[in-house]
This record gives structure tokens, C-alpha cells and sequence, in this order.
């Protein structure tokens, strides 16, 4: 005879595994708050911003007319994330790249974004929906638990008290290169995706833009080769279009600001006179 119990088994250990993976975060995040506290991870964010100008040779974006306007978004978005961490002095550069479609944060509050995101985007809700993406990240503190993971406790510990300067240049050119050892999780980036759609709609976007820019890329994988970059790093699931749509139902998120595309046109067409920037010159010996 069959026990009435067993049905009961599967969701307890689903259960059990949730708190586990819950109880990992919390002590990951624990220990980054010890060996990577908010001064050390200013540090960290002028250090990769040091790399990716003298090593990765990024050149940025000054027109004023693409700048003003992704200072005008992201500091409508960021004015939210400063509630959520008030010790974040956070800096926001355009990269010249037309041809990758990517954005990223690393810790201290810098936050990049390429104009080829600019130009694949299809409205200003969608662009401060990935910015919101983004920010929820440092806001999180999902690199410094990564670091956690990647680095290991010796490292990270010889970081904080002194006595390996070298590490904080691995560290950085690890985030300035994003490799695959500091990949976000599934959790990490469905947790940055409902702060980018809270952050939104506090700004007074439409909370969907986030997930209208993944449906496009979804749309359009494999068709355009600079959505690679995005999509290595921000899989455009439909399990992860459907769980950002059901947070903006269950919270009651609103707005609808964002919607028309017009300034973002604006944006573009200024953006398509601007020269890509130089090859990188070679590296020595290569």
C-alpha cells in the first residue's frame, strides 16, 4: 500500500533545496560585506575603469545630446537605487561600440553602456529598464558575491586586510573583463531584472520595457551578431520574460512613460554620425 506521505516528498525537498541555496546567499553576501565593504569596491570600480581605458582601450561617447540624454534616464533611475544604497556614488559612461549590444555594472556604482544598446533599443522604457537591470545588480551586490565564489575566502581576505595589493588588479580585470568566472547566476539576474521593472516604475516608465527589449532580442537571436554579447550574459528566456511580467502583475507596478520613441530617435541619429571608434592597437608580442 502506497503511503499517503510520498506525494509529500518531491515539494520537501524542493523545499529543503530552496533554503540551502537561500542560506548560501545569505552567507555569501555576509562574507562580502566583511571582505569587500563599500570602500573597498569604490576601489575596485576605478580600478576596472582603469583597465578598460588603458588595457581595453574603450573610447566614450561625449556628445552632449547622447549623454544629457542618458544622464536624464538613468538619473531618474538611479535616485531609486540610491534609497536602497544611499553609499553608492554612482557614475554612468556611454561606450563608442555600435556594434556590441551590452551594458554592465561593476561595484562601486559604474555603470557602462555601449551605443549599440542605444541603437537596438526600440524606446527610453526599455533603455531605463536595463539600467535599472543593472544598478540592481551593485545594488544587490551580486559582483561581490561572485567574487566570493570565484576568488575564494584567502584571496579576498589578503584584499581586505593589506597584504595582496596584487588581487585587487585581478579582481579588476576580471570585472573589466567579465569573465566566465564571475557570470551572474539564473537568481542573481531574475533578482536584477525585478529591480530594473521596480526601478522603472518608480521612475515613472513602463515597468515592462525590460522585458519588451528581451522578447526583441528573443525575437531576433542569432540575427544580429552584436546581440550576442547581451544575450551571453542576459539569456532573453521566455521563463524569464514570463517571471519579470508576473512581478510587474503582483506588485502592481505602473507607469507608462518612455513609450514613444521620440527622444531616443533623437538619439540615434546622432549616434549613427559618430565615427566608431580605432582597432585597438596590438598587444606586444602578439
Amino acid at each position: 500500500m502506497t503511503s499517503p506521505r510520498r506525494p509529500l516528498l518531491a515539494p520537501l525537498a524542493s523545499l529543503a533545496l530552496a533554503a540551502c541555496a537561500h542560506q548560501r546567499i545569505a552567507a555569501e553576501t555576509a562574507l562580502a560585506n566583511v571582505l569587500i565593504p563599500p570602500s573597498q569596491e569604490k576601489q575596485l570600480g576605478l580600478q576596472v575603469k582603469q583597465q578598460l581605458e588603458q588595457e581595453q582601450h574603450v573610447q566614450y561617447v561625449d556628445d552632449p545630446v547622447v549623454t544629457g540624454y542618458v544622464g536624464e534616464v538613468a538619473g531618474r533611475i538611479l535616485a531609486q537605487a540610491k534609497k536602497d544604497r544611499p553609499d553608492v556614488d554612482w557614475s554612468v559612461k556611454v561606450i563608442n561600440d555600435p556594434k556590441t549590444v551590452n551594458a554592465f555594472a561593476v561595484p562601486g556604482g559604474w555603470l557602462y553602456v555601449y551605443s549599440g544598446l542605444l541603437l537596438a533599443a526600440d524606446d527610453t522604457a526599455e533603455v531605463a529598464g536595463v539600467l535599472g537591470h543593472e544598478s540592481g545588480h551593485v545594488v544587490a551586490r551580486h559582483s561581490a558575491r561572485q567574487m566570493v565564489d570565484a576568488f575564494g575566502l584567502e584571496t579576498l581576505a589578503s584584499l581586505a586586510l593589506g597584504k595582496n595589493p596584487g588581487a585587487a588588479s585581478q579582481l579588476a580585470a576580471g570585472l573589466a573583463g567579465k569573465t566566465a568566472l564571475l557570470a551572474y547566476s539564473r537568481g542573481d539576474e531574475s533578482e536584477a531584472d525585478e529591480y530594473g521593472a521596480r526601478y522603472a516604475s518608480a521612475a515613472g516608465y513602463d515597468p515592462h520595457g525590460i522585458a519588451t527589449f528581451f522578447q526583441k532580442l528573443e525575437r531576433g537571436e542569432g540575427k544580429q551578431p552584436g546581440w550576442a554579447a547581451f544575450l551571453s550574459t542576459h539569456p532573453a528566456t521566455p521563463d524569464r520574460i514570463e517571471k519579470v511580467n508576473a512581478y510587474i502583475e503582483q506588485h502592481h507596478l505602473t507607469g507608462s512613460g518612455g513609450r514613444s520613441g521620440v527622444e531616443l530617435a533623437k538619439v540615434k541619429k546622432r549616434l549613427e554620425a559618430i565615427p566608431p571608434p580605432p582597432a585597438a592597437p596590438p598587444k606586444p608580442g602578439a
